[in-house]
């Protein structure tokens, strides 16, 4: 991580006043903000060790699984919406758009964590002052990929790219065995606007999609005799007005 980056109290009980503002203030200004945040409770983290396959990879590849769920979020009131295809053009992923993707849903003791609830509730304050009173169309998506010997996972196979969203955060579950996993945050004509990696369970960064593209290296096992495996949350969020 960045050394500079602010300490984050996002997805915890906010205990300080303007707790979030370091971070609003660099999204903000930078279109897109790195924190430390705290790690998720284990019994959160073990709905990582049961995602399903992602069998829409263009690519071939058996690296990813995953599971995914869609709320509406306005004013902290969060609903859960009914199982739906997750859908991006071939503009944003030219690798696995331009159909409609079916995932397994959030186990349901997961999709209403309170842990869960209280980031996309802290997400909503954190984007208050660019959009007061929006109302949100969430998608959260659980990702592990695996790093095998002589195989390498990746997190981004579409490259760096935009996610046709508004916001986006991504958040680090879990780091087993693996080197590389290194962000890359671009303005839109391609221009490396900052490399971080990370490492610590907690760990995120949110971006402004409209002003930002990214992508993340692939990751390879740091022993080859053992497994590895990147675990992480992304949450995008569009504007529904």
């Amino acid at each position: 991580m960045d050394s500079t980056s602010p300490v984050c109290t996002l997805a915890e009980e906010r205990r300080e006043t303007g707790g979030l503002l370091p971070l609003e203030n660099a999204l903000a200004r930078d279109g897109y903000a790195i924190a430390r945040g705290a790690p998720f409770p284990p019994d959160f983290t073990e709905f990582w060790n049961d995602l399903p396959l992602d069998t829409f990879m263009a690519d071939g590849g058996r690296y990813r699984r995953r599971r995914y769920a869609t709320f509406a979020l306005e004013a902290g009131t969060i609903t859960p919406r009914p199982a739906e295809p997750h859908y991006q053009s071939l503009a944003y992923n030219p690798l696995n758009g331009g159909i409609a993707r079916h995932f397994a849903p959030f186990a349901p003791d997961a999709a209403a964590h309170p842990r869960l609830l209280g980031l996309l509730r802290d997400a909503e304050a954190l984007f208050a002052r660019s959009a007061p009173g929006a109302r949100w169309h969430v998608e959260a998506h659980q990702f592990r990929i695996l790093a095998g010997s002589g195989n390498a996972g990746q997190p981004t196979p579409e490259g760096l790219h935009r996610d046709g969203v508004d916001r986006v955060l991504v958040q680090l579950v879990a780091r087993q065995n693996v080197a590389g996993g290194v962000t890359r945050i671009t303005d839109l004509e391609g221009g490396t606007l900052n490399r971080t990696t990370l490492t610590m369970p907690g760990d995120l960064y949110v971006l402004d999609d409209r002003r930002v593209m990214h992508e993340v290296s692939p990751v390879r096992p740091a022993d080859p005799a053992r497994p590895g495996w990147r675990d992480v949350l992304v949450v995008t969020f569009r504007r529904r007005d």
